[in-house]
């Protein structure tokens, strides 16, 4: 048995070594989408080591969950959760390790660091947290962290010092100072900055008389405060006074006077105050003034909010909102030093919600229908065809209007008045947005196709009119021709197709001979005469086969077979063609036919040869008269109603103006025509005349057109009231609407009124509104029971404040609110001011009065005065006329102006082109006027005498110089006319024809271009051609009569000769016609008009010509042609000549087959220009000896000769008008412009005239002076009668005129010309005349004003693309006066603030050449600027030799921090044996390929900048290694790790990693070098 008690540990541990593993939840399912769904995933039990096993082998209690709840996501749960983005976290620094363990981090660009940020799913309602999976189901979660950087320290960087000031003392022991400015201030942990002051003692000289020691300072005033208590005496005194000073019209002002005081005080030149009897005997300035006690303005609560501005829902989400305000009111205004009311109206942005809120509106594109299709638009210049148009066809162009519509006009039916109509207002083409539609395109006019008719084909044989009804003995005979092309308008418009001839006897069908039998003789006898049975076939009159009723069968032909002895006569030949086509009393038509004796009779006995007369036959043919009849037919009449049709015609009226086409057929029509009788060369003739059975038809069904009636936009609304041309004449406005259908087939014609103009109503003035100031009142003084022990101070008199009341009046002076002036009125006026009630000892004066009037300007003066009051008059102190004057003078104003003109010349503007196109509507005119005369601008300014500029009317100018110009006008590429077209290069077959153009102006100007010429600049046009093989042809007549030559011993046999006659002659339908000249013929096809050959002899057989050949069966065989048969019969048929002949291929017999030419080039009608034409090729038989044959000689096949094709069409680029003047690009100044522009409607195609380079134009706008308003410099500080203490400081708001090309410059000017201005100075509205400032007293240590803004600098890493914003400063620096009081100076001050497009600059160390001397270092920015700080923070060059021993006494040499002498950069240390500096002799840097670098070659050049960066592979760190080259006395090179150990006289490779190498005898610490840096990877 087992010991289970041994088991229960091994299981133990096994189990513990069994796990349960979840695996990933699966998709969440369910029927409904929420929170109810489910998901599972599986569970399994897995050893640690990878190997699964049953689940009942791991703990049960440890099993996690395969199934829970989860979140079932739809699609429309997308709209309603999404992820929430939490701000990044600062960015926090990672730790970077080089390789090869820690290295000292020196921070170059910044510190790499990681910064975080939460990222959650949120229900977008109330923004409470969802599950990510619900948000992950429709977008990836988004990054939780990114990588940062954190900048590197940057320390405070300072100007160089001012030259040192003059000594603070003008005898005895002073201070110099000078001082220095902060450029950047110390960032992100950087240094602080350093003093700003230095100070150095001077000593004028000795002081002669005792210095001043004490000086009088003045303090500041003490806040306004009301007095605490008043004596009841003087209380019940001033009780009626205070009533009437405090008593206000306005409840807006809470005015109290109040006063304040200020401290004056003796202070010593060491900076303590002592008593102020040291100070005295002097007169103490005013210690106790008036004030206004400061109230702070009191504002009203907000009201609500007002309606949105957008009371419409948008669907666009992109489209603006609308807006909000809500405002509030004045309570109680500011007085005294009291702070200013905030802004009295607040806006927001809004939507409009809501269930009965309506849409907005929203505007689309609409078109017109297209016009008809033109073809001149299309014609060159130089095309005949411009001069007549009619006709034309082919490829042409047509327009169309584009106007603006509301689009969803049907929904708002507050604006909707359109019921039931598709045509919609126009509006604004600026509401519309998106892709304007075309306004022009190409169209196609077809080509009218003329009839072609075929030949005439040969006259039929009489017959009866109608074959069912023959009777009478009267009949005509036809002949026909057919159409051979498909013209336009069908056949109608083709000539007549049969002519027909009365004739007699007429017949509807005959007995037609296929061939006669042989001939069998009478009595069955061996020759004689005999008879020959005709196959014959009945046809009717068209040539079909028929049955032949009531016709007799043509009987036997009477024939002869010549016995041996009779004479042998040949067959007949043919009948000949009629000489004639028809009969007359003086000419009549002859057909003739031959045959020959093949052999004489053989003496007695035998059938005699007949004479010569009897071997040719005559016969009449064509003996009808010369009447031709045909039927001819009139035009077809218009198509008019049918009244049998059930249809009835209606009208199209209103129609989608998106897309008008042409109305199809409306209802059944008919047309009727003229046909008449027509007898050729006569005229016409009763209808009896011509065969009734081909009379052309006088009636036909038609479909009548539409009515279309004209369509009309309604009216647009009217345009907003602006002046035609300046603002001379009248203001007008107009509205206009659009024709969208034309009307056509006797539609409603258009109105007549299209466009309504109409006078604009006045103005309506706006509500006007004017402070009203009231009268002030009487100057109050501070009460006498607190200013009684000042010394020198009266109860009457003294300085003191009055005030007074100002309401808001409308123009008219009516009284009005007072938000409504401070809205619309002028800035509010002053309601307190200073005043003086004169004491018994001061002089009293009138105001000035009014300057005196000029007579003569730039000439005389002009005064004005003011007289003493009371007893002034009589005071010796007040006659002081240099202290108080009576009387100023002044220079009359000098008004002269002088013209200049200035800037550019504008572009050429041709006349008429400021016309202000409607915005209601695009439209393409087809050729706009783009050339010829025009305008050109230039503008004018003016100047007054002093310089300043003016207004232009000053100079009695427009403000322009106009000069005229021309704009050339484009012409285009001017060609011949085409040539004739050359003859066929074949006369028998398919050929080629040429016609060419040549060049006889090339274009200008932007002209249509040239087609491609040939080196002699010439355009060819090759199109194939056919030469009929059949139009001329040989005839041959009979042979002659046998002429033997060697006759036998018999009579007449032997060799002999014949001879016939061959001519060429026209081949028609008939036959051949008349003769011709034999070049016109192929001689190679002419027959032979001579041949020779043996009379047969009484004994020998008789045969007859040959027949045809029959056609070769293949062409390596040889075809046969045979002898019919024997003629006279022979004693043996061994002497006879064999019956058959053989035939060789293109000797005597040929092969045919079809030759098709390539495909023409596109031909057009004549009257096109492009667009669809038709290309041809040309089928030709051709003989297996390459001649061109008639097609009949080809086996029928079908061909397809023609295909259609298009000719692109030479459209000129089509622009759009142009756009009306831009507004002034300035507006005021001397470069403001005006801009208009056009846009390219449709660009050229084909050969069509390109595009303009000019799609802007400009002209100057006229010239208006800058006016603005603009401080004057700070005064000095000025304290009142003594030498120091608290002040003021004041300025004056000044109105100056430029001409806007410099900032900040200008001249001062009248202050009304800045009446329609702002009160604001650089868009600030707070005005500051004054302000409080502190005059130091002597021998006071205090600080300066603050310095000018630095100029904006960017705070980055100049070549790394790192920018951390950009910073200006501005400082304070210590001025110090006594060298005693140093310690009490107080400390520098700076500040700074943040601005844009600030400049990157670099800081290096520059240093003097040596002078055996310690050279002079210093620091520098890239702008050249010295300064302090912003450079390397290591050990300048050459600053201190001390360090090294011995010294460094080598030219370009340095001792370094570590007290090692080195070489400057550019040269290379040469070292001693005994490891010390040597000499610095130039260095030849080494390019050590780096990683990736393809090069392995090695090359030497000398060092520009050896100083270069290490080059380092991306996203890695990389060790940085130095040259270091040794003595002339050592045999290599080689690199040193920066703080590794290295040998002084054997240099080897030693690493940081395996510590010093035991070759090295003496270690030394490696020394940074300045030289050509690699990296590892280059290693």
């Amino acid at each position: 048995m087992c010991d289970v008690r041994k088991d229960i540990p091994l299981m133990h541990i096994l189990m513990v070594s069994l796990l349960f593993f979840p695996g990933p939840w699966g998709r969440c399912m369910g029927s409904d989408c929420g929170p109810g769904g489910s998901q599972s995933r599986a569970v399994w039990c897995a050893h640690v080591d990878g190997w699964t096993t049953l689940h009942t082998n791991c703990y049960q209690s440890q099993r996690p969950s395969n199934q829970q709840n989860c979140f079932r996501v739809c699609d429309w749960h997308k709209d309603l959760y999404d992820w929430q983005l939490g701000t990044w976290s600062q960015c926090v620094s990672v730790s970077a390790r080089a390789f090869g363990g820690m290295r000292p981090h020196v921070c170059n660009v910044g510190k790499e660091g990681i910064q975080t940020r939460e990222v959650g799913c949120i229900l977008k309602a109330d923004e409470s947290p969802g599950e990510d999976a619900i948000c992950e189901y429709f977008e990836p979660k988004p990054r939780l962290e990114q990588a940062c950087l954190i900048p590197c320290p940057q320390e405070c960087v300072v100007s160089e010092f001012t030259p040192w000031t003059s000594c603070s003392k003008t005898c005895g022991t002073g201070l110099q100072n000078r001082v220095r400015s902060v450029l950047v201030p110390p960032l992100f942990g950087g240094s602080a900055c350093p003093n700003l002051t230095e100070f150095q003692t001077c000593k004028p000289g000795p002081c002669k008389g005792a210095e001043g020691v004490y000086s009088l300072r003045l303090g500041p005033w003490t806040p306004c405060s009301l007095p605490i208590s008043r004596p009841v005496r003087q209380l019940i005194q001033k009780k009626r006074t205070r009533n009437r000073l405090n008593r206000q019209e306005s409840p807006f002002w809470d005015i109290q006077v109040g006063y304040q005081n200020r401290a004056v005080s003796c202070a010593h030149r060491n900076g303590s105050t002592v008593g102020l009897s040291l100070c005295q005997p002097r007169e103490l300035p005013l210690t106790i003034q008036s004030c206004i006690l400061p109230k702070d303005c009191e504002l009203s609560d907000w009201s609500d909010w007002g309606p949105c501005s957008k009371a419409c829902t948008d669907p666009n989400p992109k489209s603006p909102r609308g807006q909000r305000t809500r405002s509030r009111r004045v309570l109680q205004f500011a007085v005294g030093e009291g702070e200013n009311c905030a802004p009295l109206e607040e806006a927001e942005p809004c939507d409009t919600e809501g269930d009965g809120v309506p849409p907005c509106a929203t505007y689309t594109w609409r078109t017109t229908e297209w016009s008809d299709c033109r073809v001149d638009s299309l014609l060159s210049q130089q095309d005949r065809r411009r001069s007549n148009q009619t006709g034309l066809c082919g490829g042409g162009l047509q327009n169309r209007e584009v106007y603006c519509v509301q689009a969803n006009a049907e929904l708002l039916t507050y604006l909707n008045n359109l019921k039931d109509k598709d045509a919609s207002r126009p509006v604004d083409s600026k509401l519309c947005g998106g892709p304007i539609p075309d306004t022009s395109q190409l169209c196609h006019i077809p080509c009218p196709i003329e009839c072609e008719v075929s030949p005439w084909g040969a006259w039929g044989p009489c017959t009866y009119e109608n074959c069912n009804v023959q009777d009478g003995k009267k009949g005509f005979k036809l002949r026909k021709r057919e159409i051979s092309n498909e013209p336009t308008g069908g056949p109608g418009n083709c000539p007549h197709l049969v002519e027909a001839i009365p004739c007699e006897d007429p017949s509807c069908w005959d007995w037609q001979l296929v061939r006669l039998d042989e001939c069998v003789p009478d009595e069955d006898l061996p020759c004689g005469p005999g008879t020959q049975k005709p196959q014959v076939q009945c046809v009717n009159s068209t040539g079909e086969k028929t049955l032949c009723r009531g016709t007799p069968v043509p009987e036997p032909i009477v024939c002869l077979v010549p016995c041996p002895k009779d004479c042998v006569l040949s067959d007949w030949t043919t009948w000949s063609s009629c000489s004639q086509t028809c009969s007359s009393k003086t000419i009549e038509g002859k057909q003739m036919r031959t045959r020959s004796i093949l052999a004489y009779n053989a003496g007695e006995g035998g059938d005699m040869c007949p004479n010569s007369s009897s071997l040719q036959e005559v016969r009449n043919c064509n003996e009808h008269a010369c009447t031709v009849y045909h039927w001819q037919t009139g035009p077809w009449g218009p198509c008019t109603e049918d009244p049998s049709a059930s249809a009835l015609n209606t009208s199209v009226g209103s129609r989608s103006a998106a897309g008008l086409k042409a109305n199809g057929p409306c209802s059944q029509g008919m047309q009727t025509r003229k046909v008449i009788c027509v007898r050729v060369n006569v005229g016409q003739v009763p209808p009896k005349k011509c065969p009734e059975s081909p009379r052309p038809g006088t009636v036909r069904p038609c479909r009548m057109p539409c009515k279309k009636d004209c369509i009309v936009t309604p009216f647009s609304d009217w345009t907003q009231c602006s002046p035609t041309s300046g603002n001379i004449q009248k203001k007008k406005q107009s509205r206009r609407r659009i024709v969208l259908q034309l009307p056509a087939n006797g539609g409603q014609e258009c109105p007549e009124v299209l466009q309504e103009e109409n006078d604009c109503e006045a103005v309506k003035v706006c509500p006007g509104y004017r402070w009203k100031t009231h009268k002030w009142r009487r100057c109050q003084l501070v009460p006498w029971y607190i200013r009684e022990d000042s010394p020198g101070a009266q109860e009457t008199c003294g300085p003191g404040l009055q005030t007074r009341a100002v309401s808001c009046r409308k123009l008219d002076g009516a009284q009005a609110d007072i938000g409504d002036c401070l809205k619309l009125a002028s800035s509010m006026p002053p309601v307190t001011q200073r005043c003086q009630l004169p004491c018994q000892d001061d002089c009293q004066l009138t105001n000035w009065s009014k300057f005196s009037s000029c007579t003569v300007d730039c000439v005389g003066v002009r005064t004005r005065k003011r007289l003493l009051v009371g007893r002034s008059k009589k005071k010796d102190k007040c006659k002081n006329t240099q202290m108080y004057p009576l009387s100023e003078t002044q220079y009359c104003p000098c008004d002269k102006y002088n013209a200049q003109p200035v800037g550019n010349w504008s572009d050429c503007i041709l006349a008429g082109g400021d016309r202000v196109e409607s915005l209601l509507g695009l439209k393409v005119l087809g050729d706009i006027k783009e050339c010829g005369q025009g305008y050109r601008y230039q503008a004018m300014v003016c100047y007054d005498q002093d310089n300043r500029l003016v207004e232009t009317s000053r100079c009695n100018s427009h403000g322009y110089i106009e000069e005229a110009c021309i704009i050339p006008c484009p012409s285009d590429c001017k060609l011949s006319e085409w040539s004739n077209w050359s003859r066929c290069s074949k006369s028998c077959g398919s050929g080629v024809k040429v016609r060419s153009k040549w060049l006889r102006e090339k274009p200008y100007n932007g002209g249509r271009p040239c087609p491609k010429l040939d080196h002699i600049n010439q355009v060819y046009e090759v199109v194939p051609c056919v030469s009929d093989c059949t139009q001329y042809v040989w005839v041959a007549e009979p042979w002659s009569v046998w002429k033997v030559s060697n006759v036998d011993l018999k009579e007449n046999c032997g060799e002999g000769v014949q001879t016939r006659k061959v001519r060429c002659m026209l081949n028609t339908v008939d036959g051949p016609s008349e003769s011709v000249e034999d070049y016109l013929c192929d001689p190679e096809d002419m027959p032979l008009g001579t041949r020779g050959s043996r009379l047969p002899c009484p004994e020998d057989c008789v045969l007859s010509d040959w027949g045809a050949w029959n056609r070769c069966s293949r062409v390596t065989t040889t075809g046969l042609r045979s002898v019919p048969f024997g003629l006279r019969s022979v004693p043996s048929l061994s002497e006879i000549d064999p019956l058959f002949e053989p035939c060789s291929l293109n000797l005597n017999c040929f092969h045919y087959f079809y030759n098709i030419t390539d495909w023409s080039t596109c031909q057009l009608s004549a009257r096109a220009v492009c667009g669809s034409g038709i290309k041809t090729r040309m089928l030709d038989c051709v003989r297996s000896d390459g001649k061109s044959v008639d097609l009949k000689f080809c086996e029928e096949r079908k061909w397809q000769m023609n295909i259609s094709c298009v000719v692109e069409c030479p459209v000129n680029c089509q622009l759009s008008d142009w756009s009306t003047w831009s507004e002034c690009s300035h507006t005021c100044g001397l470069e403001g412009r005006m801009w208009r522009s056009r846009v390219v409607v449709q660009g050229s195609q084909g050969d069509g005239r390109p595009c303009p380079s000019q799609m802007e134009q400009w002209k100057p706008c006229p010239v208006r002076p800058c006016y603005r308003w603009q401080y004057s410099p700070w005064s000095e500080c000025r304290v009142e009668e003594v030498v120091c203490g608290a002040g003021l400081r004041f300025r004056n708001l000044s109105c100056f005129v430029s001409d806007g090309s410099r900032e900040g410059e200008g001249s001062l000017v009248e202050e009304d010309l800045c009446a329609g201005l702002e009160l604001a100075v650089d868009q600030d509205r707070v005005i500051i005349l004054k302000e409080a400032c502190v005059l130091p007293c002597p021998g006071e240590c205090y600080l300066m004003e603050w310095s000018d803004w630095s100029p904006c600098l960017s705070v980055c890493v100049k070549g790394a693309a790192v920018d951390f914003g950009s910073v200006q400063v501005r400082s304070r620096a210590v001025m110090a006066q006594e060298p005693e009081n140093l310690q009490l100076c107080p400390d520098p001050d700076w500040e700074s603030r943040s601005c844009t497009d600030g400049e990157c600059f670099e800081y290096q160390w520059m240093s003097s050449s040596w002078a055996g001397s310690p050279r002079v270092t210093w620091c520098q920015r890239s702008d050249g600027l010295n300064v302090t700080g912003g450079c390397p923070p290591i050990n300048p060059l050459g600053e201190d030799n001390s360090f090294c021993d011995p010294a460094c006494q080598m030219p370009m040499s340095f001792c370094t921090e570590a007290g090692v002498c080195m070489c400057e950069e550019g040269y290379t240390e040469v070292l001693s044996s005994g490891g010390q500096l040597d000499q610095c002799a130039p260095i030849p840097v080494l390019e050590i390929p780096t990683a990736g670098d393809t090069k392995t070659d090695v090359k030497t050049s000398r060092a520009i900048n050896p100083t270069l960066p290490a080059t380092t592979q991306p996203g890695r760190t990389g060790r940085t290694w130095y040259l270091l080259p040794i003595g002339p006395g050592l045999s290599r090179r080689s690199c040193c790790l920066e703080g590794s150990i290295c040998c002084s006289k054997t240099c080897i490779y030693c690493s940081a990693l395996m510590g010093p190498s035991p070759m090295c005898k003496s270690p030394m610490p490696c020394a940074p070098r300045h030289l050509h840096t690699i990296t590892d990877a280059g290693l």
